[in-house]
């Protein structure tokens, strides 16, 4: 894919709230959307970076993970939105952001003030982290929910409010917020001010998730650990790795990796997973398709992958 198709698909995704590409096909062009890379004229600076999380689908690794802390983690579910910044400044609404890179995001402050209140009652600068989500049943749910936020029409954005919600997952701030020690703690004070958070009952049964979160609770051990300039250390996400699907192995194609890598792609029969529709997975490389017998035509079992890439795992018509 060129540059140029490259920047009129993240326009579209970011700004328009309409996209050729389905959430999965996204995510496996940009993993993680770290390759966003799509500017406008309204790009903002976050006061706290909007870091990602270490990722693990095994129970073994995230137990070691878990025996580094002395105090206890929490956990909560990994909602699968679109990660915004809202920043306060003596206690009223400043500015809000899309992700973005992390450092910088969109402009959204016009569209933030109907999901998250215009005043708290705590001082100073504040930033509160979370996911604008819409509820299961859509689609393309994440698609949704970022194409939503960066809608140029206003009136447009406001006839999809019904369907969209900010759920709060962390609370940052230059000065001591008083009786925090713990990030329980810091979402109780969220709660008081008016904001749904991940510590809420029962949003894994109305919005869409891809796994858990789990964080250390003690706010000093947390911040002791530090941060990669990935993720930090202090918190790992746990996904779930979730049943195949069953479809036909129509073609095999070539494609060219950014690294310059050549590796196979699996045309597929489309199929839906978790509703999206996927017509395309990862063959890793020629000796993967060897070791899986596979072959034109034949039935393969398919699943969303790490950054929920497609992929196929193995051949169901064996002889």
């Amino acid at each position: 894919m060129n540059e140029r198709t490259t920047q009129k698909i993240k326009k579209q995704y970011y700004e328009e709230g309409t996209s050729p590409l389905t959430d999965t096909e996204w995510d496996a062009l940009y993993e993680d959307n770290k390759t966003v890379g799509y500017k406008s004229s309204g790009d903002v600076k976050h006061l706290f970076r909007l870091l990602s999380l270490q990722k693990t689908f095994s129970l073994e690794e995230l137990e070691m993970w878990r025996k580094q802390f002395d105090s206890i983690c929490v956990r909560t579910p990994k909602l699968d939105g679109s990660a915004i910044s809202v920043q306060y400044k003596g206690g009223r609404l400043d500015i809000a952001a899309t992700r973005g890179d992390g450092k910088v995001g969109i402009d959204i402050t016009e569209k933030a003030r109907f999901l998250v209140p215009e005043e708290i009652c705590i001082a100073g600068a504040v930033q509160i982290d979370g996911e604008v989500v819409v509820p299961k049943g859509f689609a393309n749910a994440r698609n949704y929910a970022a194409g939503s936020l960066n809608l140029k029409d206003i009136n447009a954005y406001r006839e999809r409010l019904y369907d969209l919600c900010f759920i709060a997952y962390d609370l940052k701030c230059r000065e001591h917020i008083e009786q925090s020690n713990t990030w329980t703690q810091l979402m109780g004070t969220l709660s008081r001010e008016g904001f749904k958070t991940v510590t809420d009952q029962g949003l894994s049964d109305v919005y869409p998730t891809d796994g858990e979160v789990y964080r250390v609770n003690n706010l000093s051990e947390w911040r002791a650990h530090g941060s990669t300039s990935h993720h930090p250390r202090g918190s790992m996400a746990f996904k779930i790795q979730k049943e195949g699907v069953e479809t036909t192995l129509l073609d095999v194609v070539w494609q060219v990796g950014k690294s310059g890598v050549v590796s196979p792609v699996a045309v597929l029969d489309p199929v839906e997973i978790d509703g999206a529709n996927v017509s395309k997975a990862t063959l890793h490389n020629i000796q993967y398709i060897r070791d899986l017998n596979l072959e034109l035509g034949c039935r393969v079992e398919v699943i969303r992958s790490g950054e929920i890439i497609p992929r196929v795992v193995r051949r169901l018509d064996e002889k």
